[in-house]
């Protein structure tokens, strides 16, 4: 055997031995888009989306198969199409999103193109929202649920227990446990979402509400919603950086890191400007 092609035949087995291929350890990294802009007019410390993604980027930081690019998704946002060209999944906090998605054509083309390639789709609180029932349509195809319409409900409870409601890789290591929030509810779904899976409920008005879900779509790919984040001071509850954190790698395919994930914050990480 030629010296060539022992070295070729010792790095496979060292591979194999790791469990991997040489083609594998190749692999390019997952690029994940995090979208956000400024604030809408809400009260100060709620529905602070940039300063929300800059709290996920740090808590996927220590993901080694990941690579994060946080863009500002306000205005015309003319370079959004090449954006999610270029991305393998994509995190939407913005405000009202439904219609923000909806609201151009070419945005609206290229995430149905991301969701073509499998992408993974992932979106917080009122980047789920509407206030006009046309954009749910749209939205809920992608995504598989949406806070639409006229009649669409939410309500700041004080003490909400928040339930786990499924098995599933999204909320793996978490249990029971209450905080305040707002919670969008009364979801507007998806038709062909008929094995969406609620994760995470709460009771409002004597009845059990799905504010957090996972969506294998059946064209392939997968989407992930939570319908909180309504206070940005819930980002410092270790429940809250779980399931977001697993939420989002599950949508691309990606597992967790079993050590220091999601990665640790300090208290300058949540500190808003």
């Amino acid at each position: 055997m030629s010296r060539a092609r022992r070295i070729s035949a010792l790095v496979i087995i060292t591979l194999s031995l790791f469990g991997g291929t040489a083609s594998s350890a190749a692999e390019p990294p997952k690029r994940l888009l995090l979208l956000s802009q400024q604030p809408d007019g809400h009260p100060p410390s709620t529905h602070e989306y940039a300063a929300g993604q800059r709290v996920l980027a740090k808590l996927l930081a220590g993901v080694p198969e990941l690579e994060i690019t946080h863009a500002a998704a306000d205005g015309d946002w003319p370079a959004g199409p090449d954006l999610l060209a270029k991305a393998d999944g994509v995190v939407l906090f913005v405000s009202e999103g439904a219609k923000w998605l909806n609201s151009d054509p070419a945005r609206r083309a290229a995430f149905a193109e991301l969701a073509g390639r499998r992408g993974g789709l992932a979106v917080l609180h009122w980047g789920m929202g509407t206030k006009d029932a046309a954009n749910i349509e749209p939205f809920v195809a992608l995504f598989g649920a949406c806070h639409g319409g006229p009649d669409r409900k939410y309500k700041v409870l004080d003490a909400a227990e928040i339930h786990i409601a499924a098995e599933h890789p999204v909320v793996a290591g978490l249990a029971d446990f209450r905080l305040k929030e707002e919670f969008y509810y009364a979801l507007k779904r998806a038709p062909e979402a008929e094995d969406l899976v609620p994760l995470v409920t709460v009771r409002v008005d004597d009845a059990e509400q799905m504010v957090g879900w996972a969506w294998q779509r059946p064209k392939g790919g997968r989407s992930f919603g939570f319908s909180g984040g309504h206070f940005h001071a819930n980002w410092g509850r270790p429940e809250y950086q779980r399931l977001i954190a697993q939420g989002v790698l599950w949508t691309l395919g990606l597992t967790p890191p079993q050590s220091d994930f999601p990665a640790p914050l300090e208290e300058r990480d949540l500190k808003l400007p």
